[in-house]
């Protein structure tokens, strides 16, 4: 998707279970993704947090019951004495939705604690704790959990996942037969993402999931063959699209998104597609005139394709990223701070040949800018970091991963920020403990990386407790960073999550 960051851990997280959250930043399509920032947010969707202890008036005065946590995914079924049956698929896609499950008569105990179990107001309100992975195998304890979990208000902000093996059973005549999608459908899911499928698996979906042809608003696919002709059918035939995500998929060409992009479409990522260059471009400003986020890694894209933005989209554009497009220079930069006046969110990570004088540019042209990803461009100096601070007054997101030649200068350049709230300065590796002392005047700032940095000293990051609201520190791979120092911060920073 991007330039890999060497200070992002991976914690291990919940198993894939054909779900994964929609991000809200930075790239809202669907990528696997969370969040461009720490491992801080993804730490939060994997530890668990207790559920109230008091949940409704009925659950107040019954203190003989065990009040579930996230900790455990089946620790709700105990109110029921019923577990999850062996060997459920957290998809869903394997379980039958008319497979037999208890009914609340059967439920052991008696019948005030059957009644409680199956409660629905209760249920409705207990069940918003759990993460959609826990959700999908407390469906399957018995029908109640079921209808009440079904509800698509439990599902907002969630993609399902599906691979195309997934996507098919195999009859005992060795037959395949596409899967049932009637579960997906009642949860009301309207966006999906595709994996490894074809023209004709992709034909087999819009056939058999009820909401395809106007429920569907965002389509990801990631890693397919699909084609020209696929891509045309599929918006052609899914109306309600406007989000539109391609990754990997190097089978369609140019001449496609000609022939099948649509004015409704608002958002398009497009990632490692070979046959995607300035022609791809064309007809992007051509026929997306809607158009108010683009996501582009190309590495074939020059300067020239950031002139084609129209008046219009100049007008309704506010997210632009362009990742690892390598062929752009400072002249693209002119062509594109002129093109699309009113960004907000600028990303030029990995594009290696713009250089200080591209981002006077920006800084000087997009005073809108609230969010500038300058990660992986090496010719960036401290320079730059002062175009940035003179002009950029509503900056709040600055991300400079890698970017090598900003030294502690460049940091006292930053200082004068008030708007900033986060800054990302993994692997900048000649940051020293004097730098860190310009940011602690800067009381805004809420997320701090400084993963990987090699010069900065425990005397130098202990500093840090000034910042008192600061919410997340990231300081992986730092080698100041030792177990009393975490200590020292979880005394004088508690409210800070610090990631080691």
């Amino acid at each position: 998707m991007s330039n890999p960051r060497n200070g992002d851990t991976k914690p291990p997280c919940l198993p894939r279970n054909g779900l994964v959250k929609i991000p809200t930043q930075p790239n809202g399509l669907g990528s696997a993704s969370i969040t461009k920032g720490t491992p801080a947010v993804k730490n939060r969707l994997c530890q668990p947090s207790s559920v109230p202890a008091i949940l409704s008036p009925a659950l107040a005065h019954r203190s003989d019951l065990p009040i579930p946590s996230l900790a455990s995914p089946l620790s709700l079924a105990a109110l029921a004495s019923v577990s999850s049956p062996p060997g459920a698929s957290l998809v869903g896609l394997n379980t039958s939705e008319g497979s037999e499950q208890p009914s609340p008569e059967r439920l052991p105990g008696s019948p005030s604690e059957r009644q409680l179990a199956v409660d629905e107001k209760i249920l409705n309100r207990l069940f918003w704790y759990f993460s959609a992975c826990e959700k999908c195998v407390l469906a399957q304890v018995c029908k109640a959990w079921r209808r009440v979990l079904y509800q698509p208000k439990f599902w907002v902000g969630l993609t399902p996942v599906l691979h195309t093996k997934e996507l098919y059973n195999v009859l005992p005549g060795g037959e395949k037969e596409f899967v049932s999608l009637q579960g997906f459908a009642v949860r009301g899911f309207e966006g999906f993402c595709l994996v490894g499928v074809s023209d004709l698996d992709i034909c087999e979906f819009i056939d058999n999931y009820p909401l395809s042809k106007k429920g569907v608003k965002s389509m990801s696919l990631k890693r397919s063959t699909i084609t020209d002709a696929g891509l045309e059918v599929m918006l052609e035939q899914m109306q309600g699209v406007v989000r539109l995500e391609l990754s990997g998929c190097n089978d369609f060409t140019e001449a496609g998104l000609w022939s099948s992009l649509n004015a409704r479409i608002t958002a398009l990522s497009v990632s490692d597609c070979i046959n995607v260059a300035d022609d791809a471009i064309a007809a992007i400003s051509q026929l997306l005139p809607n158009l108010t986020e683009l996501n582009l890694q190309a590495y074939h894209v020059t300067d020239t394709a950031l002139a084609y933005f129209t008046a219009k989209q100049g007008y309704t554009t506010h997210t632009l990223r362009l990742n690892s497009c390598w062929e752009i220079t400072n002249h693209g930069v002119v062509n594109m701070v002129h093109s699309l006046p009113n960004l907000s969110v600028l990303s030029l990570s990995g594009c290696s040949k713009v250089t200080d004088d591209g981002v006077e540019l920006v800084a000087e042209n997009l005073r809108k800018l609230r969010s500038l990803d300058l990660s992986w461009c090496p010719r960036i100096t401290d320079m730059a970091l002062e175009y940035i601070a003179c002009d950029l007054h509503k900056l709040e997101e600055l991300v400079l991963d890698r970017c090598v030649r900003i030294t502690d200068t460049g940091l006292s350049y930053l200082s004068t920020m008030s708007s900033l709230r986060s800054l990302y300065l993994r692997w900048c590796c000649q940051v020293q403990d004097f730098g860190l002392k310009h940011l602690l005047s800067m009381g805004s700032l809420r997320l701090l990386s400084l993963a990987g940095c090699p010069l900065l000293t425990t005397t130098g990051l202990s500093g840090l407790v000034q910042l008192q609201e600061l919410e997340e520190l990231e300081l992986t791979n730092c080698p100041g960073a030792t177990p009393e120092l975490f200590k020292y911060f979880s005394q004088h920073l508690p409210c800070c999550m610090v990631i080691e």
